[in-house]
C-alpha cells in the first residue's frame, strides 16, 4: 500500500497480485467508472491467460486524481504502463524524457499499417510513444427523414452543405442545433473547419502554440464559419442551452443537424427518434484535395522511461494493440477498436464511424485535449462569443493571441 499513500490515496481499486517478481508489471490508469472499469478487467484477465508468465499489477484511479497523480509517478516511483491520451497530450510528457519510445514495437507488429489513422498523433520526432486502443467519432448527425422530404443529398463539400443550409432555412428549419453553454461543443466546429480549410498539421501547431491566432489561416477559419453564423443557420438562444437540451430540436424537427460526438446517439434515441431517422455524414471538404482528417479523442496506453519491467510492458501494448483485443474492449466500452483489422460494430453509427476512421489520413484528439488548458478554456470562450458576435472576428482573435503568447513562451 505504499504507492496508494504517497499518492495521497487517490486509487479507487487496486487488484494486487502476488509480490514483485520478475514477469510482473504495474499498470495505472483511470478507468474507474463502471463500464471502463469492465473493460479493463476483462483486458487484464485475458492477457494474463494469454501471457501466464506475466502477472499484473492494477492501480485504478479515478479521473481528476489521475491528472496530477501520473506526473508525480512518472517522475518518481514509475509503473510499467500507463494510460493517457494522444496528440498534444502527449507531447509534454514525450519532451520531458518521461515515455519510452515504442517504435520497435509498432514495426514488429505491423502497426503502422492497422493502426495507421492514429500513426500521426503517436508520433513525435519521427518516433511512435504508446498503442492507442479506443476513439469514438465526431460527426454531422441528421435527420434522414427531413432530408428526403427536402430532397436533400447528404453534402460531401462545403458548397453543397451551404445550399442544404439555405434550403431547409428557407422551408423553416434551422439547419442546425447546438448547445454551447458549456463552450466544448464549440471547439468541434473550430477543429473540423481548421481541419477542412487549413490541415492537420497546421491545426497541430496551432493548438501546442506554434501559430498566432492573428495568423490569416486562422481568420479564414472564422470567415467560414460567418457563413453559417450570419444567415442564421444555427438555433437562437444557443449560448443558454446545453447539449442535451439542444437534442429536443433535432427530434421535434426543428432543427435538421448537429455536429457532435457519437456520445450523442443514445440521447436522441431516448428523446424519441428512431434509428431509421437518425443518418451520419463526415464533416464535408472545404480546401480541395487537402489529406482528410478527422476529430477522434484517443485514448492510449504508454511505457514510462523508468519503468523496470520495459520487455512485459511491451508484450502488455502489443497486447492490447492486436485486433481481438481491441474489438472485445471496445465492445464493451461502446466505443471504436483504432485497429483497422478489428472485428467492425454491428451498431449501425459505429459502423459508420469506424469506416470513416479507418480511412483517415490523421486524428486531432479535441480542442481541450489538444491545446493547453487555459488557452482551451479562452479559445472555447472566444468561439463562443463569435457564434454570438460574428462581426467581433478581429477582436476575439486579438484577445486569444495576446493569451497564446503568454500561456506559450
Amino acid at each position: 500500500m505504499t504507492l496508494l499513500k504517497s499518492l495521497g490515496g487517490l486509487a479507487l481499486s487496486v487488484s494486487l497480485v502476488s509480490s514483485a517478481f520478475a514477469g510482473e508489471i504495474t499498470v495505472n490508469s483511470d478507468h474507474s467508472d463502471p463500464v471502463p472499469k469492465k473493460a479493463m478487467e476483462e483486458l487484464i484477465a485475458d492477457f494474463q491467460k494469454a501471457n501466464p508468465d506475466v502477472k499484473v499489477k492494477w492501480n485504478n484511479f479515478d479521473h481528476e486524481g489521475y491528472k496530477s497523480a501520473i506526473r508525480n509517478f512518472l517522475t518518481a516511483d514509475a509503473p510499467d504502463v500507463v494510460a493517457w491520451y494522444a496528440g498534444n497530450r502527449m507531447e509534454p510528457f514525450v519532451k520531458a524524457g518521461l515515455f519510452e519510445d515504442v517504435t520497435d514495437l509498432w514495426t514488429a507488429n505491423g502497426l503502422d499499417d492497422q493502426l495507421k489513422s492514429a500513426s500521426s498523433s503517436m508520433t513525435i520526432d519521427g518516433k511512435k510513444w504508446g498503442v492507442p486502443y479506443t476513439y469514438y467519432q465526431w460527426g454531422i448527425y441528421y435527420r434522414k427523414d427531413i432530408f428526403q422530404s427536402q430532397s436533400i443529398n447528404p453534402p460531401k463539400t462545403w458548397d453543397e452543405l451551404l445550399a442544404a443550409s439555405k434550403k431547409l432555412k428557407d422551408a423553416g428549419i434551422t439547419p442546425f442545433t447546438i448547445g454551447t453553454k458549456v463552450l466544448w461543443p464549440t471547439a468541434g466546429w473550430f477543429d473540423y473547419l481548421d481541419l477542412r480549410v487549413n490541415g492537420y498539421d497546421f491545426h497541430m501547431q496551432l493548438t501546442s502554440g506554434k501559430v498566432p491566432y492573428t495568423d490569416p489561416r486562422v481568420k479564414a477559419v472564422f470567415e467560414k464559419w460567418a457563413e453559417l453564423v450570419k444567415p442564421g443557420y444555427f438555433i437562437e438562444n444557443h449560448a443558454a442551452v446545453d447539449w442535451q437540451d439542444a437534442i429536443p430540436q433535432l427530434v421535434q424537427g426543428k432543427a435538421a443537424m448537429y455536429l457532435m460526438g457519437n456520445f450523442a446517439v443514445a440521447t436522441m434515441k431516448n428523446g424519441g427518434l428512431k434509428e431509421d431517422q437518425i443518418g451520419f455524414l463526415p464533416f464535408p471538404e472545404i480546401t480541395a484535395g487537402l489529406p482528410v482528417a478527422e476529430e477522434a479523442p484517443t485514448d492510449t496506453f504508454h511505457i514510462p522511461k523508468g519503468a523496470k519491467n520495459k520487455d512485459d510492458a511491451k508484450k502488455f501494448l502489443a497486447y492490447v494493440a492486436s485486433p481481438e483485443a481491441q474489438a472485445k474492449m471496445n465492445a464493451t466500452l461502446g466505443q471504436l477498436p483504432v485497429n483497422n483489422k478489428a472485428e467492425k460494430p454491428a451498431d449501425p453509427f459505429l459502423l459508420a464511424g469506424f469506416e470513416m476512421l479507418s480511412k483517415a489520413t490523421a486524428i486531432a484528439q479535441f480542442y481541450d485535449r489538444d491545446a493547453q488548458a487555459e488557452m482551451a478554456k479562452a479559445g472555447m470562450e472566444g468561439f463562443q462569443e463569435f457564434m454570438v458576435k460574428p462581426d467581433k472576428i478581429d477582436a476575439i482573435l486579438a484577445r486569444l493571441e495576446k493569451i497564446r503568447a503568454r500561456v506559450y513562451k
